[in-house]
């Protein structure tokens, strides 16, 4: 799952490991991204590691719980009307601009016809209603 928030970008997976312990993993291009994380929303993320070889450089763990919790107190405290000027404001206008092009690229999904015809799979592999 991607989250695109005004304090930074996070990918959220279950890695290997992560279903026995209950914990998700949260990974980021950012190091400062996941302090920003531990620091504002949850405390209780684990040490950050960092992988040159892999898609996310930055990666730590949490429990499922903590991690919800946290992204509904993040939901919580949303108080802006545009999230591309909150970026402005929190990360600086070199971040805004780049979510500004990610933004431009995902308009496609409503621009284009094509995007729109597409079966709804259910998330646990299972036969649509």
């Amino acid at each position: 799952m991607w989250l695109v928030t005004p304090i930074g970008f996070f990918s959220i997976a279950q890695k290997s490991g992560d279903e026995f312990s209950g914990t998700l993993t949260v990974r980021a291009r950012v190091h400062n991204d996941l302090i920003a994380l531990r620091q504002h929303y949850l405390p209780s993320l684990g040490e950050i590691q960092e992988s040159h070889n892999t898609d996310y450089r930055f990666h730590a763990t949490a429990s499922r719980t903590d991690i919800s919790s946290a992204f509904s107190r993040i939901l919580d405290t949303l108080n802006y009307d545009n999230f591309k000027n909150e970026v402005d404001k929190k990360q600086g206008h070199k971040r805004s601009t780049l979510y500004h092009e990610v933004s431009d690229i995902l308009y496609k999904l409503q621009a284009d016809p094509a995007f729109a015809d597409y079966e709804h799979r259910p998330a646990d592999g299972g036969e649509s209603e």
